[in-house]
């Protein structure tokens, strides 16, 4: 297909948009993002957003190509973005896993939670883009990030060089990544560095792991959330953990098992209150803004009716297409949900239960398009706390359960229910994931002229990309390397920390025991969090958003002191980018040098799964034992500081070049 214009009127040729090769080239790229960000997401409980990346290898390799312009690149970041963010449903679906439910993913279930989530997510978006694309004033860091990449490399020569000297610093950066990685699999340097020791009569402790992609990770989501990160730790490690140790001290254990066993039975609950409160602040906040949207977009639906001249960079989805595709896919989320009940059960309660679910998928994924689209907007769909909404969505999902079978149940019913209350979040989670990525991507489309609704086609072709790639992936990860408090969970079982917690807290509401006292106190910090949050909104400073509190409570401190140091690090590196003579383009190569690094060590961890699988040893590249550890720790320490500080290095000379 191609575009008549970027302005509405002809001009002189024509330019490709909607192409065949870019939606393949869009594929392929998928398949490398999408398990990059399946095996970060269950490693640390982050994921990372794929349009820049995406974008700048689309114009390495579309280049070499005749006709190739910058609506085709869009295309392909479109699609490639789209299938990476999908990637979060992993944030749900593991939960099934580690309640006994699945014995692993079967492939088609799976595709299809995925699927359906994801396409219905791109109908909600679709009269969601006037209000929060056009008519907002919201910044879409990521969006204008990636137009800006796109338009670069579409207006010069300069711009085609500076686009293949980005892909050999994403390059550069993920060999590096995935080679240290590598050698913390030998073991001769240490993953991670930890010491834990007695506070008073309690117990805590100080740990950091050595991974690149938690650095590029920090780098990516900012200084603003990696300070509140910082908060987070600070309260729930080193406040709120030393007073709940000293309230249950186990003599016979170690400090480090003594100190994590109480992190996960009261601390992470404390978080998931923060973390609770955040986002129902985060909908409280927009609920005006989107509703006045959604009447700029009615108003304006009336005028085309009318007889008033659309221009091509307006035209999305026929309104009346939408609302048949959003009703008609209620019907194979009702099959599958049909599935998951018939002879077990809940069989003899199939007809109330499908349509609750239904009723709730519907409304409720509505409501949660507009909160995740709004946050996209807000800070970006990297930042964008996904995972609060899934934690919402499954104690409104439980809730609703409870209200239809009570508590007290059989134990075979109840872990049924838990199960039927994931997949039904599993599938609000897809709508959740997509709607926060595609109206960045529609912000990025509307910068350089796109036809709207040819991105929402080629946002439908992602989610498919996505769908069949996330279940063979979840598969290897799953039976090699396990999950952390899932039966058959190995040495380097993954922590999924958001499906721990949200199959945790569905067994709490529907079986009657989830820990409400430490939910409620930590839903008053969160409270006071806001609180703060807003006053140092209003006197100009640098804000904390609380869900990013919320989450430095709840992960573990290996995975969110890295984040911290990125992020510092990060800000370190773009206050020298702008003093440069392009501070733009200078920001954009600390950017893809922190996608490497997130990308190798990631691409490095779904083959390391591989390979675990294909040897059956959970340390296949175990070269030292146990005596080298003091060596590893220190030697590893600093080899990982001075890598880093060589890819920064790297960065800044390419970016000054």
């Amino acid at each position: 297909m191609t575009h008549t214009a970027a302005t509405g009127s002809p001009p002189a040729t024509p330019m490709r948009e909607l192409t065949v090769r870019g939606i393949a080239l869009g594929g392929i790229i998928t398949l490398l993002f999408t398990a990059a960000n399946v095996y970060l997401g269950l490693k640390v409980g982050l994921t990372f957003a794929t349009s820049i990346p995406a974008a700048v290898i689309s114009m390495a390799i579309l280049r070499y190509l005749p006709g190739a312009t910058i609506l085709e690149n869009n295309i392909v970041q479109t699609v490639a973005s789209a299938a990476g963010t999908l990637a979060a449903i992993i944030f749900v679906l593991p939960g099934l896993v580690m309640i006994g439910w699945w014995q692993g993913f079967p492939y088609l279930t799976t595709a299809a939670i995925t699927a359906f989530g994801g396409i219905l997510g791109v109908m909600f978006s679709v009269p969601l883009r006037r209000a929060l694309v056009l008519d907002t004033p919201l910044p879409y860091p990521e969006g204008r990030a990636a137009a800006e990449v796109l338009k670069v490399g579409a207006g010069s020569r300069e711009g085609a060089a500076e686009s293949a000297r980005g892909l050999w610093v994403i390059v550069w950066s993920a060999l590096v990544s995935a080679g240290f990685a590598i050698l913390t699999q030998t073991r001769l340097v240490a993953a991670e560095a930890a010491l834990w020791f007695r506070a008073g009569s309690g117990a805590t402790g100080i740990a950091g792991g050595l991974s690149f992609a938690l650095i590029g990770a920090g780098h990516l989501v900012g200084l603003s959330v990696g300070l509140a990160m910082f908060v987070g730790i600070i309260v729930g490690w080193w406040i709120v953990l030393p007073i709940l140790t000293a309230a249950a001290p186990m003599p016979a254990a170690d400090v480090a098992t003594w100190a994590g066993t109480v992190f996960r039975s009261d601390v992470r609950f404390f978080g998931a209150g923060v973390i609770g409160v955040a986002a129902i602040w985060t909908l409280a906040k927009i609920i005006g803004p989107v509703v006045g949207g959604v009447r700029s977009a009615l108003a304006a639906s009336q005028a085309k009716r009318g007889g008033a001249i659309v221009d091509v960079t307006e035209r999305d989805l026929p309104i009346g297409l939408v609302f048949l595709v959003s009703i008609g896919m209620l019907v194979p989320i009702g099959i599958l949900l049909w599935t998951v009940i018939a002879g077990g059960p809940l069989a003899g309660s199939a007809v109330p239960l499908i349509a609750g679910a239904l009723v709730f998928v519907l409304v409720i994924g509505l409501v949660i398009a507009a909160v995740c689209g709004y946050m996209a907007g807000l800070i970006g769909a990297s930042n964008s706390p996904v995972s609060g909404i899934g934690i919402l969505s499954v104690l409104a999902a439980s809730l609703m359960l409870v209200g239809l079978f009570g508590r007290g149940t059989p134990p075979e019913t109840t872990q049924a229910l838990v199960a039927y209350a994931l997949i039904v979040t599993g599938i609000v989670f897809g709508v959740a994931t997509i709607s926060n990525d595609n109206l960045q991507d529609l912000k990025t489309g509307q910068l350089v002229g796109a036809t709207p609704w040819k991105q929402q086609v080629a946002l439908v072709f992602g989610v498919i990309f996505g769908s069949i790639v996330v279940p063979p992936v979840l598969n290897l990860l799953g039976s090699t390397l396990g999950f952390v408090g899932a039966p058959g969970a190995g040495p380097n079982a993954l922590a999924a920390p958001q499906a721990a917690l949200i199959s945790a807290l569905a067994k709490g509401v529907l079986g009657g025991d989830l820990n409400w006292a430490m939910i409620g106190w930590g839903a008053l910090a969160g409270a006071i969090m806001v609180g703060v949050d807003e006053l140092l909104g209003r006197a100009g400073r640098l804000r904390l958003p609380p869900l990013g509190i919320g989450l430095g409570v709840y992960l573990p401190m290996t995975v969110t002191l890295p984040v911290v140091l990125g992020a510092v690090i990060g800000a370190i590196y773009d206050r020298w980018a702008k003093r440069q003579r392009d501070p733009e383009a200078a920001e954009r190569f600390g950017v893809l040098a922190a996608t490497g690094m997130i990308v190798g060590e990631s691409l490095w961890g779904v083959a390391f799964a591989g390979l675990v699988y294909a040897t059956n040893s959970d340390a296949p590249l175990a070269i030292v034992g146990a005596a080298w550890e003091p060596v590893a720790l220190i030697g590893g320490t600093i080899l990982f500081l001075a890598l880093v500080a060589l890819l920064y290095r790297y960065a800044r000379r390419v970016a000054a070049a």
